[in-house]
């Protein structure tokens, strides 16, 4: 059977390596209008038969099962929707068990782990179900200012005010292979409207979702996140008290000796062969994830972001691949910045870039204001961040991802306010002076390190 079309119970077996209880206790919950009152809020005739019938197909007395789950030998709360149960829909009760559910986790330190399958908000029930949005959205925001990691796995369907709370709102969003995922349902999308636009892959083209995972992926893929996301010092510290150490920098990889002049620097750091960020990551984690996608429409693949393993702790990354940064990349960074200000897990950048994009798309795609986002996340940075500058540092499109006061160099990079031939060219200068002008823009790492700009030069392995 496929992972999309599992029960609510079968999609939690597939994913834990158990689960100890089915419902989680809902204490603080009070009793809905909707489970006391004859068809409901509204009086909608039909509507005591309709949940009648849902329980006698499904065994449920409501669209979501709570359970409290080992998964990778990490436990976790799991929310998994029951899409037979009226579609899967959000009514009263739903948001009811959903609150307890997060404010069980809240309480125990737990990450909330959604499987989402749902239709969206329940007619029967108007504008009382629709509210529980607000209630659901509460209790998110609530787990993630408490340092709890949210992960969802968009199953088939996912749409609606499921998407748009429980879903989007997660730290990292996963997804089965052709889900139908989006805010309008299939049968409210205008009649011309793009399906590909509402599938799983195209969300993950424009950049609202992390990755795209095969069902039988999806177990180990859970397992690494939570070992990622949860490291021991959940329930977290008391804001302002927490202590993260530094990520150390990576060793360089490339050329040891340092560059005799600024040119040489240039040139040794746009030479193809040189180890890029593949190599330093590959080399520093024992293992990753990666996150994708800015959240506001745009992937850019030339910064990779996500988390990782080093020396038996969980460090965040973004790392620049050489290429131009697009908006896209820098919004991409400052939301892992965010996130890992969160959870109390120190970030590593590496820069390396010519600079930021500056075609029409980058500027239409907000450029300046993408940039000042990545500035503003680096500098209010609830952890620590280390960078290394591993190739090109091209103006403030590098200096966007460098820390302050905490960037290293490795002898195989430069660092320049601008490129050394737009420099000859801005003050009409020959070609020939480019080398002299890249002597004068003092762009060597020993420079950088002399004019106090880096702590230092990383050495080989």
């Amino acid at each position: 059977m496929p992972c999309a079309r599992l029960t609510a119970r079968q999609a939690i077996a597939a994913v834990a390596d158990a689960y100890t209880e089915t419902t989680v206790p809902a204490a603080r919950a009070t009793p809905a209008a909707a489970s006391t009152t004859p068809d409901g809020p509204l009086g909608w005739h039909g509507y005591d038969d309709a949940r009648a019938h849902a329980h006698a197909r499904t065994g449920e007395d409501e669209s979501v099962v709570t359970a409290l789950a080992t998964i990778g030998g990490r436990e976790a709360v799991v929310l998994s929707f029951e899409f037979r149960y009226l579609g899967g829909s959000l009514g009263e009760r739903t948001g009811e068990r959903l609150e307890a559910a997060y404010t069980h986790a809240r309480e125990h330190g737990l990450p909330v782990v959604s499987l989402i399958a749902t239709g969206g908000s329940r007619m029967q029930e108007g504008m009382r179900a629709l509210t529980q949005l607000q209630r659901v959205a509460r209790q998110s925001a609530l787990n993630g200012a408490a340092g709890l990691p949210q992960i969802a796995v968009l199953r088939d369907p996912t749409t609606g005010g499921g998407w748009a709370t429980l879903g989007a709102a997660a730290d990292v969003i996963l997804a089965l292979p052709g889900a139908q995922i989006g805010f309008a349902g299939s049968r409210v999308r205008p009649p011309d409207a793009d399906p590909f636009a509402y599938s799983a892959e195209g969300q993950l083209a424009s950049g609202h979702i992390d990755a795209v995972v095969p069902p039988d992926r999806l177990r180990e893929t859970l397992q690494r996140w939570l070992q990622l996301l949860c490291p021991p010092m959940h329930p977290p510290q008391e804001p302002g008290t927490r202590t993260v150490e530094p990520a150390p920098p990576p060793y360089a990889l490339g050329a040891s000796a340092l560059p005799e002049t600024g040119w040489d620097a240039v040139v040794r750091a746009r030479e193809p062969g040189r180890p890029r960020a593949e190599a330093y990551l590959r080399a520093y984690f024992d293992d990753r994830e990666e996150i994708s996608g800015d959240r506001c429409g745009g992937v850019d693949p030339g910064l990779r972001c996500g988390f990782g393993h080093h020396e038996g702790r969980t460090v965040a990354f973004a790392a620049q691949c050489g290429t131009a940064t697009r908006p896209a990349g820098f919004r991409t960074a400052a939301r892992l910045v965010r996130l890992a200000g969160r959870l109390g897990i120190p970030v590593l950048t590496l820069i390396d870039t010519p600079g930021a994009a500056n075609d029409a798309e980058a500027e239409r795609a907000g450029a300046g204001a993408a940039i000042a986002d990545a500035f503003a996340a680096l500098a209010t940075a609830e952890v620590p961040v280390t960078s290394l500058l591993i190739g090109e540092g091209g103006s403030g499109g590098a200096l966007a991802l460098a820390a302050p006061g905490r960037l290293w160099a490795t002898p195989d990079s430069y660092f320049s306010v601008i490129a050394p031939e737009l420099a000859a060219a801005i003050l009409k200068r020959e070609e020939a002076q480019v080398h002299d002008t890249a002597d004068q823009l003092r762009i060597r790492p020993q420079d950088l390190l002399e004019l106090g700009v880096i702590q230092g030069i990383v050495p080989p392995p």
